[in-house]
């Protein structure tokens, strides 16, 4: 029975929509990626885990805040925590923060298996790890591309200070230091698969941003390019 749900899940990988197809979703906290992603990608709400173009969205974010829900905090109580109390929830192995990124591994584990399309949520603070990630993902037969959402530090501060989650505003510039330093690297690394959105001004997003939109659909409903990818397809079918 075990044997054949696996072999199920397999054959419903191999024909889902946009498989094989990983895209980096980057961005400092204030930039307004959560709503950029749904906009772009066709996201319900910012907990749903699959988007209209059958992309799985993997997001430690969500289950951080689920975590800190069951030990009753609200995610926006961290901004005012101390330094000390603030630590306890993002560093160290019983953390908050390093269990979700736990549970997400293990969900993100399945869906490889699958070689199911993959929208994979960060801020881009650390060049070195997406690398990596990148490297391991092209091993399994993926194509990967990025979107970047950028926005001015002021900008970024001031939706910070109206999320839910909201995160001390040193902290705030830090990473948006981090981040911005890696956009060079990251358009070097990613070349013509990756799309930059510039999101500090407000406005109708989609009339905006219309051909940024078209030129992701286009990355990702192309067909697949990596040669190890291809060899699976044919495998599976």
């Amino acid at each position: 029975m075990i044997l054949k749900s696996f072999e199920q899940f397999i054959n419903e990988g191999v024909n889902d929509p946009n498989i094989l197809k990983a895209v980096f979703l980057a961005g400092g906290p204030g930039s307004g990626k959560s709503y950029a992603s749904r906009q772009v990608f066709g996201i319900d709400d910012a907990t749903s885990r699959t988007s209209s173009l059958g992309l799985k969205v993997s997001n430690s974010d969500d289950m951080f805040e689920f975590i800190l829900g069951k030990k009753g905090v609200s995610p926006g109580d961290l901004a005012s925590m101390t330094p000390d109390e603030f630590d306890s929830h993002i560093k160290g192995p019983e953390s908050s923060r390093e269990v979700a990124k736990g549970l997400t591994s293990k969900q993100l584990g399945l869906w490889l298996t699958g070689r199911l399309g993959l929208i994979i949520d960060g801020t881009g603070r650390d060049y070195d790890k997406i690398v990596r990630t990148k490297d391991k993902l092209e091993q399994l037969g993926y194509d990967t591309s990025m979107i970047f959402v950028n926005t001015t530090l002021p900008v970024a501060m001031e939706r910070n200070r109206l999320r839910d989650r909201k995160l001390p505003d040193n902290i705030v510039e830090d990473l948006w230091n981090e981040v911005q330093k890696n956009i060079g690297r990251f358009q070097s690394l990613f070349k013509g698969d990756m799309v930059i959105i510039d999101n500090s001004e407000s406005g109708d997003f989609n009339q905006m941003h219309g051909d940024k939109i078209k030129a992701i659909e286009k990355i990702i409903k192309s067909p697949v390019k990596n040669p190890i990818g291809k060899e699976w397809i044919r495998s599976q079918r």
